[in-house]
């Protein structure tokens, strides 16, 4: 049975090759004329500037971590290999981040320059720069995960099935902590660059000057083509890295109290396996004609993922019958998981899509000012959250109930992890339909700049427009998997608890948790509130130095070129500062409460962190979509059109959701995906010290 583990290093090893083909095929691509390789290579530049000095930042945590866990294995409240894994998985993550930052980076000019004669050829282009993103996340997680794996079953060959099966799922499950704290610098850094950047452009370009998106006469215009790099490429990739790992490594420990052995273990790692390559072909299905509107363009990315969604569900119905044949209804689990993806990424797409009544509804408020628009933003996020967290707690009770769980608890408990593994398996292709959406964007950036013909920049809107409605679904994606893999790590630790003789009351009874429960809460808008600061003083400094470039330069004018270096300098060095606070809170966030409050109030802290962070992730980002969808109905010529008082009060809606859906809501996800990991990593360090014995 244990070669049906090779299913994953495999998979890996292809998605690798296929990426590497990819990046041959979009390299042969023409860059365009001069004028749109010189915009392509600042940009270039700039998110190199600042993903180098990121990295160095991220490097001094990263050491002082490792420190200290090996202080714990010193005092051997952590098995050896454990600080090991996590710099790994801070690096694979961080390295995958970064090739797909370089790939995107590369593929605007040419996915632009295709657009002047096939919106299918720029359509493929960026596609295939969003693919290279999701197989490297999935294909590196997937090698990293395979070698850990493969090194500690051979180091303790020697031990008894069921305590070597301990020790590798637990020395795994604590690897995630550091694809976790790589996610959260990179998503928090890179929200606050992009978001500084762009609201300091629309307010003094759109608002007080007037002019166009993208105008070149705007220093902040490189800076935002910037930031949606680093943080919708680089920092959406480390996010759902994050999840894919995390939820494969809290499965295989979970499947240790179910009773599963090494088949349980395996099977979420031969289940991602098929996924990858489920992925792979689903690739091949996303293609488009001549002049598609915007549902052709939505169904070919569609295809694609369908497509894959149905090969791993094949795929995983003969995994699950030879590896554990009396336990065949957990194939349902991936089933629901799947379904529950979909079902969230219609919602998403039904609140956020200007398609539909909820976005058009918004458009039709700023009519009457920012105020409206704000409050019915703001309605519509709100309301947003009903069927999403409907559609995840069904997803729950099916799950749980299909793999056995009213019979076997820990079976049930196995079956919801297994669902967040199935939601995630097909990441290589949905992760693409969202990565690809900033290359678009930029594509659109760089052909006002370089002043092409209007049918370029028109190809480009509708792949952008495209890419707005793929990056909302991804997001409710990503939160939605969140909170089920969130689930299955709250579960996890309650599990190490145990294996460690701690006695937890988990009565609502029990102040402690009560406190807990509170706090986790609470945690979550402080996280946002810091976040959401933290924009506001980049985007001022960025509004700031606009507003000076206007005036020295004379930019209005168009006969001198702004210094968009010193604009994207401002925003990396802004970004770089303000995501420490954030970052620190919630690492040391679960450890101070597990010494002040015990066991039973970080899991406290954890449930109040998951329930609330799941609602106030799912309302920032639906709510900040619809305001962005929005402004671009009214931009397409609805409610008076560009220039008119309604465009302008779309505008500030826009503005003001720009930090909900980009930073600050998707933080969200991985702030309560670290807390989890930060407590299964120091529950040893928490239970020593804890004034509650």
């Amino acid at each position: 049975m244990e070669y049906m583990f090779l299913i994953a290093p495999i998979a890996a090893v292809i998605s690798l090759i296929f990426v590497a083909a990819m990046v041959i095929y979009i390299n042969r691509k023409d860059d365009g004329d001069v004028s749109m390789k010189e915009i392509a290579l600042a940009v270039k530049e700039g998110a190199k500037a600042y993903i180098k000095k990121q990295y160095s930042i991220v490097a001094i945590f990263f050491g002082v971590v490792f420190i200290i866990l090996l202080s714990l294995v010193f005092f051997k409240l952590l098995p050896i290999p454990v600080p090991f894994a996590f710099l790994t998985g801070g690096f694979f993550s961080a390295m995958s981040g970064f090739i797909g930052l370089i790939v995107a980076t590369n593929s605007s000019s040419k996915t632009a320059n295709a657009a002047k004669t096939s919106l299918n050829g720029a359509l493929r282009i960026a596609f295939s720069s969003g693919m290279v993103m999701g197989l490297v996340v999935v294909g590196l997680a997937l090698l990293d995960l395979s070698i850990w794996y493969a090194i500690l079953n051979s180091v303790y060959r020697h031990l008894p099935m069921e305590e070597k099966l301990s020790i590798i799922t637990s020395t795994m499950l604590n690897f995630g902590m550091g694809a976790s704290f790589q996610a959260l610098f990179a998503r928090v850094g890179g929200g606050i660059f992009t978001k500084a950047a762009d609201v300091g452009a629309d307010i003094v370009g759109k608002v007080e000057a007037g002019i166009p998106e993208d105008d070149p006469r705007n220093p902040a215009v490189i800076a935002d083509n910037v930031g949606d790099n680093v943080g919708d490429v680089a920092g959406m990739g480390a996010d759902l890295y994050e999840s894919y790992t995390d939820s494969i490594v809290a499965t295989m420990a979970l499947a240790m109290a179910a009773g599963l052995s090494i088949k349980g273990v395996i099977l979420p790692l031969a289940i991602a396996g098929a996924g990858v390559l489920a992925s792979i072909v689903g690739y091949f299905f996303v293609k488009s004609k001549e002049g598609a509107n915007q549902k052709n363009l939505l169904w070919a990315l569609r295809r694609g993922i369908y497509g894959a969604s149905i090969i791993v569900l094949i795929l995983t119905y003969f995994i699950v019958r030879f590896l554990i044949p009396q336990h065949i209804t957990i194939y349902f689990s991936v089933v629901i998981g799947l379904i529950a993806g979909v079902l969230i990424g219609f919602f998403t797409e039904y609140f956020t899509s200007d398609t539909y009544k909820p976005t058009k509804m918004v458009s039709k408020s700023a009519q009457t000012g920012p105020a409206t628009v704000i409050i019915e933003g703001i309605a519509t996020g709100m309301i947003s959250t009903a069927p999403i967290v409907i559609t995840i707690g069904i997803a729950i009770i099916l799950s749980f109930w299909v793999a056995g769980g009213f019979s076997d608890f820990e079976i049930g408990l196995y079956g919801i992890s297994v669902a967040a593994v199935g939601m995630l398996s097909t990441l290589g292709i949905t992760l693409a339909s969202d990565a690809y959406g900033p290359v678009a964007d930029n594509a659109g950036g760089n052909a006002q700049m370089s002043k092409q013909k209007a049918i370029v920049r028109e190809r480009t809107d509708a792949l952008d427009s495209l890419g707005n409605t793929t990056a909302a679904t991804g997001k409710g994606f990503a939160i939605g998997s969140a909170a089920l893999t969130a689930l299955a790590l709250l579960v996890a630790y309650k599990n190490e608890a145990m294996m460690k003789f701690v006695s937890i009351d988990m009565s609502l009874t029990n102040p402690r948790l009560i406190v807990g429960i509170f706090i986790g809460a609470m945690m979550v808008l402080w996280f946002s509130s810091l976040i959401m600061k933290a924009i506001g003083r980049a985007a001022s400094k960025i509004v700031q130095d606009v507003r000076i470039q206007f005036k020295e330069f004379k930019l209005l004018d168009g006969k001198n070129k702004p210094d968009y270096a010193r604009t994207v300098k401002i925003c990396t060095t802004s970004a770089q500062k303000e995501m420490i606070l954030p970052a620190l809170s919630a690492i040391l966030g679960p450890i101070v409460i597990g010494i002040l409050l015990g066991v039973d109030g970080v899991l406290g802290l954890l449930a109040g962190a998951i329930t609330t962070g799941f609602g106030m992730a799912i309302f920032m980002s639906n709510a900040g979509g619809s305001w962005d969808n929005a402004k671009k109905f009214v931009e397409a010529g609805n409610f008076g059109g560009k220039g008119s008082d309604t465009h302008k009060a779309a505008v500030v809606g826009d503005t003001v959701g720009d930090p909900f859906k980009d930073a600050a809501g998707p933080s969200l996800n991985i702030l309560i995906k670290l807390m989890s990991m930060v407590s299964i990593v120091f529950l040893g360090l928490t239970v020593a010290l804890t004034i509650f014995k």
